[in-house]
């Protein structure tokens, strides 16, 4: 994707939002593909942030199929009533053997791997993708439906916290071994790219709370 694709000063904005808790992530263990779906209070978490997203009046809302990013995009469906478009290319990172085993145990069975990848060297995790594999099939999906977006117009994308990190890097136009400078999503909270006169920008970042205008130099 070139960056002057999207730097057409439409005003346009992305708010990629991730799912809410799942019973592995309270156990820290690494889902990847698993299709996990939310606790209780995952779906409160989504509930709740939906209420937040929903005064942004989204144009559009688009999501991974795997249900705890499904049920989370449900809870703003039902405020904005939108329908929401499911895209298995917006899943989580494929991690092969990593899937299923908590953060110790890799660490401990596939410790050189692991500490490979936190370098930010290219690692098929567990034998899965590459993050830049992630990033290929991911952010053509949010770019296109972006691209339908009318001038300010809004596009909430549900999905997990390893594929937005990787999507907003591709979009900002960050080499892959920053990605990782990207620090990561707490449930339920969302990133906000904005457009600008050279392409996309990074407006907000792991927020819970809604977007406040930037006053100053650097608006």
């Amino acid at each position: 994707m070139s960056r002057s694709d999207t730097g057409k000063g439409r005003g346009r904005r992305i708010v990629l939002w991730r799912h809410g808790q799942t019973a592995w992530n309270l156990e820290r263990r690494f889902q990847g593909s698993t299709d996990i779906e939310l606790t209780e209070t995952g779906v409160n978490q989504a509930r709740r942030s939906a209420r937040l997203l929903a005064s942004l009046k989204p144009d559009a809302i688009i999501s991974s199929d795997l249900r705890r990013a499904a049920r989370t995009a449900d809870q703003l469906a039902s405020i904005t009533g939108h329908e929401v478009t499911h895209d298995s290319a917006l899943r989580e990172t494929y991690a092969g053997v990593w899937q299923g085993l908590t953060h110790e145990e890799i660490v401990e069975r596939h410790g050189e791997e692991y500490a490979a990848w936190k370098r930010g060297e290219p690692v098929r995790r567990g034998g899965g993708e590459l993050e830049t594999e992630v990033a290929d099939r991911a952010s053509p999906v949010v770019v296109r439906h972006a691209d339908k977006l009318p001038d300010g117009g809004t596009l909430v994308v549900v999905s997990h916290g390893g594929t937005i990190r990787t999507t907003i890097g591709r979009l900002l136009g960050l080499e892959a071994h920053h990605w990782e400078g990207l620090g990561g999503l707490s449930n339920c909270s969302w990133s906000v790219l904005g457009e600008g006169a050279r392409g996309w920008r990074l407006l907000e970042h792991n927020a819970g709370t809604l977007p406040e205008p930037v006053l100053g130099d650097d608006d």
